[in-house]
């Protein structure tokens, strides 16, 4: 048997690597969150554009795509992310996950979204009436693997609970997402190293269901 040439399967990986690095977003952090705002702005008044959302586009990112931000949210039907911060195809790299709670499969999608695909923008993203976090504040026990989730979510509660809020969903829903801001900053290797060079802006934000509006963390 002739032994196996890895430089024939490493070689394409690095210069797949290589080529999209140099693709990375021209944006600011700043300009990619000035760009969500407005298109929520837009959301929110019903005056919604619909960019990126015609056949064009649709060949255009067939050959590649450059998100300009990266949203990490909840897996919600009501919160659909391109449609609330009224983008297009290719404009949003999204991670969805109950009460964005994030684990390995989600650090690497976020860091291949870093470092791959060029976002220098991260948001944080929870929302109203979140039914993760409310099975967190009230319910002592959940069935199967959902308690995974609500395990991830409870420090976020006691947290909040510290603070002794008038709502205290309301303030764990905010906490929670606080944390999980923290928590990717401090994610080493790739994250940390970019947050502590500027390349890279983690922030926080909720969606209001009712408004439609999100109010971004300072």
């Amino acid at each position: 048997m002739k032994p196996i040439n890895y430089l024939f399967i490493i070689l394409p990986i690095v210069c797949f690597t290589a080529t999209h690095a140099q693709q990375k977003s021209k944006s600011t952090p700043a300009q990619a969150l000035q760009w969500l705002k407005e298109g929520n702005i837009r959301f929110a008044k019903g005056q919604s554009a619909k960019p990126h959302q015609d056949v064009n586009r649709l060949k255009e990112v067939a050959q590649g795509q450059n998100p300009f931000a990266t949203i990490v949210g909840c897996s919600d039907s009501r919160v659909p992310n391109e449609i609330i911060f009224d983008q297009g195809l290719g404009d949003l790299f999204i991670v969805r996950t109950a009460g964005q709670v994030s684990t390995f499969a989600s650090w690497g999608s976020i860091e291949f979204a870093e470092e791959i695909l060029g976002t220098n923008l991260i948001v944080v993203m929870g929302h109203t009436k979140c039914g993760a976090v409310t099975a967190a504040v009230n319910l002592p026990e959940v069935p199967g693997h959902i308690v995974t989730l609500i395990n991830a979510i409870k420090p976020a509660v006691e947290k909040a609970r510290e603070k002794k809020p008038d709502h205290l969903v309301d303030e764990s829903i905010r906490e929670n997402v606080r944390m999980q801001v923290q928590q990717l900053k401090d994610l080493e290797p790739v994250l940390a190293k970019r947050v502590r060079e500027g390349s890279l802006m983690i922030i926080g934000a909720v969606y209001d269901l009712n408004t439609g509006l999100v109010e971004f963390f300072e």
